[in-house]
């Protein structure tokens, strides 16, 4: 199975924006570090304020674009090591589990020849409880397989 680590910083960034958003659906892209074999380091994440709604997200692909464009050049263009991991966005008002839209278009994001994606995570957070950060990680290949992703939380040691 997958691994995928999650800093504490990414998790407070995530948690900070959530109360931000309230009950609107907030997203963006995760860019990623391959620690080891089947393990992945989420390393920056982009939000996108705009485009959602207490029902949905729509992302808007410019604004990503060049984060990912500046990502890779802090990186020195280094794509076996840091490079696009996925998508990520809230469900405030629903459980963590990908919907029928996500699933739809997560296989199209794999699918896309632009992308030379080998496979792409969704992770979806919400807040409950006492500001509680519920999250999931879903894996996706373009030949359209779906697989579960651990995720764990790094300390901020």
């Amino acid at each position: 199975m997958m691994k995928i680590l999650l800093p504490q910083k990414i998790a407070d960034q995530l948690q900070a924006e959530l109360k931000k958003a309230h009950t609107r659906e907030i997203g963006g892209v995760l860019m990623g570090e391959h620690v080891d074999e089947g393990m992945f380091r989420i390393v920056e994440i982009t939000c996108q304020r705009k485009g959602g709604s207490i029902f949905n997200f729509i992302r808007e692909v410019g604004v990503h674009v060049r984060a990912l464009m500046r990502f890779f050049r802090r990186t020195d263009h280094y794509y076996k090591r840091f490079n696009y991991l996925g998508e990520w966005h809230s469900h405030p008002s629903f459980s963590v589990e990908p919907s029928t839209k996500d699933f739809q278009s997560m296989f199209e994001i794999v699918s896309d020849n632009t992308v030379k994606a080998n496979f792409l995570v969704l992770v979806i957070v919400k807040l409950s409880g006492e500001n509680y950060l519920e999250i999931s990680a879903t894996g996706f290949l373009p030949n359209m397989t779906v697989f579960g992703c651990d995720l764990l939380l790094e300390s901020k040691d």
